[in-house]
Order: structure tokens, then C-alpha cells, then sequence
């Protein structure tokens, strides 16, 4: 991962707010045979015992799954909003254009679990995300048959994080007149543009404080 000391977040917890923030990952493995694997899945993230903790399922017999069977070392990617910069507005335009992004590297240990575990992690996980105790389609309101049938095509995990690596490039290297350029021209969009403009005003104030 790009490694600069001045497009670091100035804490954990904000570090950690943004893995929460993006639960759609790209879990990265080794296969049995040294290629890379790689796929896109959603996670709870859970803080125990000083400790941080992915929880998620994938589908049995796939390739990755295989791998992560062969291999428990794997690589978590978040990922935010991106969107190129341009060195026209900046105070100085002669130098180089760039691309503003947030994104965490968790390393960890993976552990398949039983489907007692199984079935926890799909009532959590729709809990989470329908974030609605009425929902229909909450696991607890779902047939028990249905339920049971579809958990045998799926098998759940936990990754103990060994480390975290995180870049939050957002221009902080800039002048404040460069910065309030960047944020301004980047208002003038939609999209992840606008996302980025909107995180990076929100950050102002830890860069150049008054």
C-alpha cells in the first residue's frame, strides 16, 4: 500500500469508523497453487478484547473459497470514493495532477465456522443492513426450512486482524489556498467528486488548524 506519513488519518477511531462505513469489501487469498484470489463480499466488523474481527460468508466449492480452505492469510481491502484531481487547480499548476482516495489494507487469519456460527452471522447480518426490526426478511422472520436449505450452499468465517494499513490521500500536502481550490472545483460535480470535496472540508480543520 502507498505508504506517505502525511495522508494518514490522525486517529484509529477514525480509521475504524471508515471500515464501518464501507462493509463491501475485496477479500484477497492465496490459492493452492500461489495464484491470487480475490472477491467482493460484505462484512460485519466487530471490536472484542482489544481485538478487531470480520464476519462474513461466502458461497461453498468456489475458487476462493478453496483457497481460503488452503490458506487462512488474507488480505481485506476497504474502499471509498475516488476522483482525479487536477494540477489546474492548484496555486502553483505547473506540477503534477493526482487522484484522491481513501482505502484500508486489514490483514488477517481466517476461520471457517459451524453453521451454529453460520446462522448468527446471516441474523446479524441482516439485522445490520435491513436496519429495520419489522423487516421481513430479518432471518428470524424467514421459514426455518428456507433458511436451512439455502445454508447449505454457504459456509461463514471469522478474520482475526493481524494488521491495519490505511491511506486517506486528500490532498493534505497542499497549500490551504490549493486545498480550498480542490474542494471547490470538486463541488462542481457529482458522485464521488462531490464525496470527496464533502470529506475533505469536513477534515479542514485537522490540517490546518486555526
Amino acid at each position: 500500500m502507498y505508504n506517505v506519513p502525511y495522508f494518514k488519518a490522525k486517529d484509529n477511531e477514525e480509521v475504524m469508523a471508515f471500515m464501518h462505513q464501507h462493509p463491501f469489501i475485496i477479500l484477497c487469498g492465496i490459492d493452492i497453487n500461489n495464484q491470487p484470489v480475490a472477491t467482493h463480499i460484505p462484512v460485519l466488523v466487530e471490536e472484542r478484547d482489544d481485538k478487531v474481527f470480520l464476519l462474513a460468508h461466502v458461497m461453498r466449492k468456489q475458487e476462493h473459497t478453496k483457497a481460503f480452505e488452503n490458506n487462512s492469510s488474507v488480505l481485506a481491502i476497504f474502499s471509498g470514493a475516488h476522483t482525479y484531481v487536477s494540477a489546474s487547480w492548484y496555486s502553483n499548476p505547473q506540477s503534477a495532477a493526482t487522484w484522491n482516495y481513501q482505502a484500508v489494507h486489514a490483514k488477517g487469519t481466517l476461520h471457517f465456522l459451524d453453521d451454529a456460527g453460520l446462522h448468527q452471522l446471516l441474523t446479524k447480518l441482516t439485522e445490520k443492513f435491513e436496519n429495520n426490526p419489522h423487516s421481513p426478511s430479518l432471518v428470524q422472520h424467514m421459514d426455518e426450512a428456507y433458511v436451512k436449505s439455502m445454508m447449505k450452499a454457504i459456509v461463514a468465517f471469522e478474520i482475526e486482524i493481524t494488521s491495519i494499513e490505511h491511506i486517506f490521500k486528500l490532498s493534505q500536502n497542499k497549500d490551504e489556498q490549493t486545498y480550498d481550490n480542490v474542494i471547490h472545483q470538486l463541488e462542481q460535480h457529482d458522485g464521488d467528486a462531490k464525496t470527496i470535496a464533502d470529506t475533505m472540508a469536513k477534515q479542514k480543520h485537522k490540517i490546518f488548524p486555526s
